[in-house]
């Protein structure tokens, strides 16, 4: 038995966008989760994060003394406005006469079949759209331990710029290397070892190397690295195995740097600017010790009106989905919002070094 579906309810179309499962992201997707408690019934999310490495230890007491009270030292939080994210995609019937991608020529869909079929496609572009905003906004939490958001009144005209950052005056998340890696004293296990005890410093245990596309170069040819690979039996220094993770992203072993055991991954995925010019999510010249898992992504709830009601709705969902109808023009347009923010889960969980080659 047939069943009809009428897209014009929000259930609907909200049910239809959180089935569509895209391609995997890598920094959204590896080092930031979204649980049940990050998604908030306000505009507003509350950023919290923790100090990790705490070492006091607690206090002797006479018998008869009672207890020492603790104050809760090492916590941060604020409440923060997420920016907004709302894109759209009309369908007009000039459109729905066109025949689709892959359709056959003679035996065609009607343009009610059309119409399905292109709304789940015009969900899918605005899904991956979102997506790769997300992986933008956790790429430039791990590198700046902040993010500048850039709002859009419209296609061409700048807005409010919002801008949060998890630390106080100073970020204690960068690392400088004394020598340039590809230059004659550059010493690549002696920073990453440096990079893994700031991290092990505060209590965190580092599994990922990232490098740049550039780097990977200089990686390949230390002299010291493959020095220590011929030499492996003996010490057990790692190994080469190299693999493609996803587009743009690639892993060419595990290695122990001085009893960190690192896997290293080279990043060279790219996303199109508000420009139109293509751009690197991590520098080709720079490299990070983190570990998966280290922030998370929380959302603000939505609030719009839904097609056909004459009340506002507050919608706490991770995307909130809307259908918009013009009648007199003949046109269908297919709304998707969002209200991201990507945050750290404890004080600075790694240390980025900026440019390790010259």
């Amino acid at each position: 038995m047939a069943v009809n579906l009428d897209i014009t309810q929000s259930y609907v179309l909200q049910s239809i966008a959180e089935k569509i499962k895209p391609e995997t992201m890598f920094f959204s997707d590896r080092y930031f989760t979204t649980g049940n408690t990050d998604i908030f019934t306000t505009d507003s999310v509350l950023v919290e994060y923790k100090r990790a490495g705490q070492r006091k230890m607690a206090h002797f007491v006479p018998e008869r003394g009672g207890a020492i009270p603790v104050e809760r030292d090492g916590y941060e939080m604020s409440e923060f406005r997420p920016a907004y994210i709302a894109e759209s995609r009309s369908l007009t019937v000039d459109e729905l006469s066109k025949r689709g991608f892959g359709e056959p020529l003679i035996t065609g869909s009607t343009p009610a079949q059309r119409a399905i079929r292109l709304l789940a496609e015009d969900l899918t572009e605005l899904e991956l759209r979102t997506r790769r905003r997300i992986e933008w906004m956790c790429a430039q939490v791990m590198m700046n331990n902040s993010i500048t958001m850039q709002e859009y009144i419209d296609i061409n005209t700048p807005g409010e710029v919002k801008h949060i950052q998890f630390f106080d005056d100073k970020s204690e998340h960068n690392y400088n290397p004394q020598y340039l890696w590809n230059s004659a004293n550059g010493n690549i296990i002696g920073d990453v070892y440096a990079m893994c005890e700031m991290l092990s410093d505060r209590g965190m245990v580092p599994t990922d190397l990232l490098i740049g596309s550039d780097v990977a170069d200089v990686f390949y040819k230390n002299e010291e690295i493959r020095v220590m690979l011929d030499k492996n039996l003996a010490i057990n220094f790692g190994s080469m195995n190299e693999r493609i993770v996803m587009p743009g992203i690639s892993e060419i072993g595990s290695f122990n740097f001085r009893g960190h055991i690192l896997r290293v991954i080279v990043v060279s995925n790219k996303y199109e600017d508000e420009t139109g010019k293509t751009q690197s999510y991590f520098p080709k010249d720079a490299a990070m010790v983190t570990f998966p898992k280290c922030g998370r992504v929380a959302y603000g709830a939505v609030t719009l009106m839904p097609y056909g009601s004459d009340n506002f709705q507050t919608i706490a969902k991770s995307r909130v989905t809307k259908l918009f109808i013009d009648n007199p023009k003949n046109t269908r347009e297919i709304q998707l919002y969002s209200r991201p923010i990507a945050m750290p889960r404890v004080y600075t969980p790694y240390i980025f070094a900026k440019k390790v080659i010259g």
